[in-house]
C-alpha cells in the first residue's frame, strides 16, 4: 500500500500550537465505537459501510464481520480498507474531529480482541458465535486527522499505536483488573467516567485497560481515562485511577 506513513506528525507551523494531534487522534481512536468502513468492489471501486468497532491493547481497530455482508468478501479477496471515526456533536459536523486510518485487516481468533470487543460492545454478545461472524485485526499503515478549522496532520502508525513493552503483567490481568475495578472501585470509577464525559452520569464501567489509560462506557456513552505516564502493573493502573480520582 504505498500510501503507507512511519513519519511524525506533519502539521502546518501557523497551527494552534496547544493542538496536540496525537492527543487527540489517541483520543478518538479509544473513545469511538462506530466507524466508517471502506472496502474494495471486485472493480476496484470504494464501497462504505458502517461498522462498530473496539480497540486491541495496542490501539488496532477490531472488528466483527460477517461473512454474509459484502464488505467481508471484499476483505476476503483484497484486505486493504479505511475507517473513519468521526465524533458526532451540536452543530456544524464538519467542525468536529474525525480520524482516517488507512489499513490492511485480517482474521483473528485471539481471545483477548474477542473479550475486548465483547466489552466495548455488548449487545454483540447476541451474534458473535454465530457461524459467519469472525473478528478482524486491522493493521494501521497511515494516519490522517482533521481537528477541525486549520487543525489537520498526517503521521505514521507507530505513533498513534501504544508501545506494549514491558507491560505483559498488565495485559494479562487486564479482566481480573477490570472486575476489582467495576466491583470494588464502581464508584470511583463513575466518578471519574462522569467527569471526563462532561458531567453525563451513568452507569460506568470500565471495559479496557492498556499502558496509556482506562476504557469506560456507559450505555452508549464512552470515556476515556489518559494516564500521566505508561504503566506496566495493575497496580500502577489502580495508582493512576486514585491520582485522578484525587485531583478532580
Amino acid at each position: 500500500m504505498t500510501i503507507a506513513n512511519d513519519g511524525p506528525p506533519l502539521r502546518d507551523p501557523r497551527q494552534d500550537p496547544d493542538f496536540d494531534p496525537l492527543a487527540e487522534s489517541k483520543r478518538l481512536l479509544r473513545s469511538i465505537r462506530t466507524a466508517t468502513l471502506a472496502t474494495l468492489t471486485e472493480s476496484g471501486a470504494p464501497f462504505a459501510t458502517l461498522t462498530a468497532i473496539a480497540t486491541d491493547y495496542d490501539g488496532a481497530p477490531i472488528l466483527l464481520l460477517s461473512r454474509l455482508a459484502q464488505h467481508t468478501r471484499h476483505l476476503e479477496r483484497d484486505n486493504r480498507l479505511s475507517l473513519l471515526l468521526a465524533q458526532g456533536g451540536k452543530g456544524d459536523p464538519m467542525t468536529h474531529p474525525r480520524l482516517t486510518l488507512v489499513a490492511t485487516a485480517a482474521r483473528t481468533e485471539n481471545p483477548d480482541a474477542r473479550a475486548r470487543f465483547l466489552r466495548r460492545n455488548p449487545k454483540a454478545q447476541l451474534y458473535a458465535d454465530f457461524p459467519d461472524f469472525s473478528f478482524w485485526r486491522a493493521e494501521i499503515e497511515a494516519v490522517h486527522l482533521n481537528g477541525g478549522f486549520a487543525r489537520a496532520a498526517d503521521f505514521g502508525p507507530s505513533y498513534l499505536l501504544t508501545d506494549l513493552s514491558g507491560a505483559e503483567a498488565l495485559l494479562a490481568a487486564e479482566t481480573e483488573t477490570l472486575a476489582k475495578l467495576n466491583a470494588d472501585h464502581a464508584r470511583v470509577v463513575a466518578e471519574c467516567a462522569a467527569k471526563l464525559a462532561g458531567g453525563k452520569a451513568g452507569q460506568w464501567r470500565a471495559t479496557g485497560l492498556d499502558p496509556e489509560g482506562i476504557d469506560l462506557a456507559s450505555a452508549d456513552a464512552t470515556a476515556r481515562l489518559v494516564f500521566n505516564a505508561a504503566v506496566k502493573t495493575p497496580e500502577a493502573a489502580l495508582a493512576e485511577l486514585a491520582r485522578f480520582a484525587a485531583a478532580s
